[in-house]
C-alpha cells in the first residue's frame, strides 16, 4: 500500500502542476526564468521549424526533460488537440499560500481579493491589469472560483507569474487575518457616498470584487469596513469585474 505521506506529497506536486500548450505560450514560459518547469512534451509529427528549434534550445539550456509523443498521445497531455500545435509544457504554479508570510514580507500593500469570480477570461484580465497597475497581489479562494488554467494564462497575456497570488481555502478567514493586520477592506456599492477616486487610502488596503452575476456574498460583505462607488453615467448600473479591477489598479 502506498505510504500516505508519499501520496500527499505526490498529490501536492500534481496540484501545483499546470500543462500549457501552443508554441508561442511555451516559448514565453521557457524564456521566463521565474517560471519553474517540470517537463517539455513534443509531438513526433512536428516538422522542422525555427520555433521548434528555439523551444528545444531553450529547454536544453535550462536542463529541462524533453519527452516525445505520437500526435494522439500529445493531445492527451495537452487536452487540447486543436490548439496545442504539437507542443505542451508542464509548469509549476507557485503561490503565496500563507497570508501571514505575505504580511511579514510586506509592511505596506494594496491587494485585490476575488469572491467567487468564475470566468477564466475575467480572471486572466484581472491578473494582467493588477500586474501592470499599482496592486501588490491577488487573493484567490480555491472553491467556487475560476482555476488557474491555460485560458487564464492566455487572457493574462503571460503576466500570471509576475505578481503574488495568495491562494486560500477560506476567503473570509484570510480577509479577517488581514483586517487584524490593520488593513482597510473596501467593497464597491452604488449606495456609497465617496467616489473611488476621492477616497484617501491607507498603507494597507484590500479591494473585494464579487461574482459576475451575484456580486459579493453576504459573509464577505460583513467583513468589509468601508465602501466606495464608481460613478456611472447614462443609466449604466455596473461594470464588468475585470474592468473594475483595472480602474482600481491604476488609482
Amino acid at each position: 500500500m502506498q505510504d500516505s505521506k508519499e501520496y500527499l506529497d505526490k498529490k501536492s506536486f500534481f496540484d501545483k502542476m499546470l500543462t500549457i500548450y501552443g508554441r508561442n505560450a511555451v516559448v514565453e514560459a521557457l524564456e521566463d526564468g521565474n517560471i519553474s518547469i517540470y517537463k517539455l512534451h513534443l509531438s513526433n509529427s512536428n516538422k522542422d521549424a525555427e520555433v521548434i528549434s528555439k523551444i528545444k534550445e531553450l529547454a536544453n539550456s535550462r536542463d529541462i526533460e524533453i519527452k516525445y509523443h505520437s500526435k494522439e498521445s500529445l493531445s492527451r497531455v495537452s487536452k487540447n488537440a486543436k490548439q496545442d500545435q504539437g507542443v505542451a509544457l508542464d509548469i509549476m504554479l507557485q503561490y503565496s499560500n500563507n497570508e501571514n508570510e505575505f504580511m511579514e514580507k510586506n509592511r505596506n500593500y494594496r491587494l485585490i481579493a476575488l469572491d467567487r469570480v468564475q470566468n477564466p477570461q475575467n480572471l486572466g484580465m484581472i491578473i494582467r491589469s493588477i500586474t501592470a497597475g499599482n496592486i501588490d497581489g491577488l487573493i484567490l479562494e480555491d472553491k467556487n472560483s475560476a482555476k488557474i488554467s491555460p485560458l487564464v494564462i492566455k487572457a493574462s497575456a503571460g503576466t500570471l507569474f509576475k505578481i503574488p497570488i495568495i491562494k486560500t481555502k477560506s476567503l473570509f478567514k484570510t480577509l479577517k487575518a488581514f483586517k487584524s493586520n490593520q488593513a482597510d477592506i473596501y467593497t464597491l456599492s452604488t449606495k456609497a457616498k465617496i467616489d473611488y477616486r476621492e477616497q484617501k487610502y491607507g498603507d494597507k488596503t484590500i479591494f473585494i470584487l464579487g461574482n459576475e452575476s451575484d456580486g459579493i456574498s453576504n459573509e464577505i460583505e460583513s467583513i468589509s469596513n468601508k465602501s466606495i462607488k464608481i460613478e456611472m453615467n447614462r443609466g449604466v448600473e455596473s461594470l464588468n469585474v475585470a474592468v473594475t479591477a483595472s480602474l482600481l489598479a491604476f488609482l
